[in-house]
């Protein structure tokens, strides 16, 4: 998947608990400088818990960047600094923008746009991790489509722009474009 002399962007996607950060870590120990782009804020025991499990589980030389709303900013900062970005999870970056854009909605889209713009243009490879909600129940109320439509846009767009889309089943990689190179 990854040819070193050009940068890639990967979607790995997959339902929760399928995988998918997993496999994205396994396959990122292949690059020397891999920071990781956390967009999930430490709002509760429980998120802090799962926050721990996951930075447990990384390289102990990679850097974390937290950014749970300026996704662009932070790849464009940081892009010649690393070899990979590997964002986990998009889905939930779009949760925040979602909930920021509550108090102020003009933020939304040139906050999502930003990031389009900055995908196609980094030099550096990027893995953005995020769930495949096109798959799960359709909710009864607006406000829950809403939060279940966003991210699903969010991962068509970023799959249309991507070298490679990777789904993850039960643990198991599917490349849906591209491909998922040697298997971690």
């Amino acid at each position: 998947m990854q040819e070193r002399d050009r940068k890639r962007v990967t979607l790995v996607l997959g339902g929760v608990r399928s995988g998918k950060s997993r496999w994205a870590q396994e396959f990122a120990v292949r690059f020397e400088r891999v920071a990781h782009v956390a967009t999930a804020p430490a709002c509760d025991a429980e998120t802090r818990d799962k926050i721990n499990r996951h930075q447990g589980k990384r390289p102990k030389h990679w850097q974390t960047l937290e950014k749970p709303l300026e996704l662009a900013r932070v790849l464009m900062d940081h892009a010649t600094e690393f070899d990979l970005l590997l964002v986990d999870c998009l889905t939930v970056f779009g949760t925040n923008l979602l909930e920021a854009a509550e108090s102020g909605p003009e933020s939304f889209t040139p906050r999502i746009e930003s990031l389009f713009e900055t995908l196609r243009t980094l030099p550096v490879s990027i893995m953005l991790v995020s769930n495949e909600v096109g798959s799960d129940v359709v909710p009864p109320y607006p406000a829950g489509r809403k939060y279940r439509d966003t991210p699903d846009e969010l991962n068509q767009r970023v799959a249309t722009m991507a070298d490679d889309v990777v789904l993850l089943a039960a643990g198991l990689p599917l490349a849906l474009k591209g491909s998922t190179g040697a298997q971690p």
